[in-house]
Formats: structure tokens, sequence, C-alpha cells
């Protein structure tokens, strides 16, 4: 049976219904369960009916400026909550599956980052996501991370909802132009997550480790908006004309200094699975009919 954390978020969500469509028996958790705490997992695996043979940690915190003056709270999901789930699917014998981000990377490379290349996270959230990866693999050997950005979907806040709102409400927005990175639509993060899992129950042999994992292609956040509003108008998302400016980081200063290049090489999953992965701007398409519809 596949454990589910965090079954309410934006990719948890869209990851049960996947789930559900499957077949695959699973069981979904999120705030009932305080996952920091090794006695709650223990005592939740202890109670099921069929044994725990996979975990996936879709839980987080996330929020990237609010981390710079709750550090302890970040740190608890992050590190100390990774920790021991990596402990109690190693104590279940179960794989892990665990989502990390690219802000484990410093954003100043001008080439894709492979899984291999140095970390250096700038602020308290991409040094828990660090930390919180090199505790799992010190806890649970037989574990998977999954390293992804930009991430939208239908549930929970994020850029497409929101470009999507602000077009609708105002005459013109601006949109930083200097930061690059591959959006990312969860329904397909969730899709390769299951095709990992069947893949592996199947007797395909993938190795534990790091592997990245975004849409195909790289683009601005004032081009993936230019692209959100031309879509939108085209499938009727959209009510009106707004024009779309860019303008530059400092224009919107931020407690934390967002990547500039948030672009990760993706060849290690592509191989290690077989897949192919929909270039952004179709995923964009297909999420944009979903909204419509």
């Amino acid at each position: 049976m596949i454990w589910l954390i965090g079954n309410k978020g934006m990719l948890g969500s869209e990851l049960s219904l996947l789930l559900k469509e499957s077949g695959l028996p699973f069981t979904g958790t999120d705030r009932e369960v305080d996952f920091p705490s090794p006695t709650a997992l223990n005592d939740f695996v202890e109670v099921q009916a069929q044994p725990i043979s996979w975990i996936v940690n879709c839980a987080a915190y996330t929020a990237v400026d609010k981390a710079e003056d709750d550090a302890d709270a970040c740190r608890r999901l992050n590190v100390l909550g990774a920790a021991n789930i990596a402990a109690c699917a190693e104590s279940a014998g179960a794989r892990l599956i665990h989502i990390s981000t690219d802000y484990v990377f410093d954003g100043v490379a001008v080439q894709p980052y492979r899984e291999d290349a140095p970390t250096n996270p700038v602020g308290v959230y991409g040094l828990s996501k660090r930390e919180g990866e090199i505790a799992v693999m010190g806890n649970n050997p037989r574990s998977y991370i999954i390293r992804t950005a930009w991430l939208y979907g239908k549930y929970g806040n994020n850029f497409v909802n929101t470009m999507l709102r602000l077009m609708n409400e105002r005459d013109e927005i601006k949109v930083v132009d200097d930061q690059r990175g591959s959006p990312t639509w969860a329904f397909d993060l969730s899709s390769m997550i299951l095709t990992l899992v069947q893949a592996v129950d199947s007797g395909r042999e993938v190795p534990f480790g790091i592997y990245h994992y975004t849409n195909e292609g790289n683009v601005s956040w004032f081009d993936f908006a230019k692209e959100i509003y031309r879509q939108g108008l085209e499938q009727g998302c959209l009510k009106k004309e707004c024009r779309v400016k860019p303008c530059t980081s400092a224009e919107y200063p931020a407690k934390v200094k967002r990547p500039v290049f948030s672009v990760m090489d993706k060849s290690k999953i592509k191989s290690a699975l077989g897949i192919e992965i929909p270039l952004w701007e179709s995923s964009l398409k297909e999420f944009l009919k979903i909204c419509v519809n």
C-alpha cells in the first residue's frame, strides 16, 4: 500500500486523484498525522490493515519569505519531518519518494543543473530543503528525491491561477523578466511519480537517489505570463484585455533573493523511466482546458 503524506496540497491533491484512478491501494493524510513526530508516524503505520510498501512525501513548509522569520517551524517540517518520515519508511521496509526543490541551488548557473551539481541554497527555505534531502538519504537509502520547480496546478495558490485572477481584474500587470525556469504542471509531476511506483513494482531497475523533474523548455516569468495571457484569451479563461509588462526583480523586493536561473537537467529521470516529458506550453494548454471546463 502507498501512504501519501500531504494529500491536501497542490501536488498531493493531483496525485490522490491519479492513485484513485489507477486502482492502486493507498491512504492519504494531511495535518491529522503530525509527521515530524516519530510516534505519530509509527502509530499510523501500525494500525494499517495492509503493509505500507511506499511512502510519498508531498508535505513541506513552502512559504519562502515567511521562513526567514519562522525558521524553527520551517526546519521542523522540512528537516525534522523529512528525517522522521525517512526513518519510518526504513523501519516499515518501504521505499520513499520525497519532493524537493530548485531552491537547493543558488541560481547563478548558465547551464541546466544536473543532480550532482554542487548545492548552495540561499535563505532558510532552501537550506531546510537541502538539509532535508541529506536527512532522507541518511535515514533511508531506499529513497527517491525528486527536485522540481515553478509548480502550478488546479489546487492551491500558484503563479498561473494568480495571473489569471489579476488579468481578469486589472488593465495592466508587471511581471519580472530576469528570472528563468521551467513551469511544471502538478498533473505531469504526479503522473511521473505514479509511473515510477509502477515501474519499480513491476521489477524495473530504477536506482535510488536524486532526480530532477520539470516540464520541458524554459522561460522567464514575464514570458510565462504572456503565454498565460495568450492562451487564456484563446481558451476563454480571460474575459478582458490586460497589458503584461516586464520589470526587474528589484522592483519587487523580497526577503529572499529568488534564483535567477532555475533550469534543471532531466536526462536522468528520462533515461531511468524511459519517458518523454511534455513541453511547458503544451501542459499549460491542457491545464487551461481543465480550468475552463
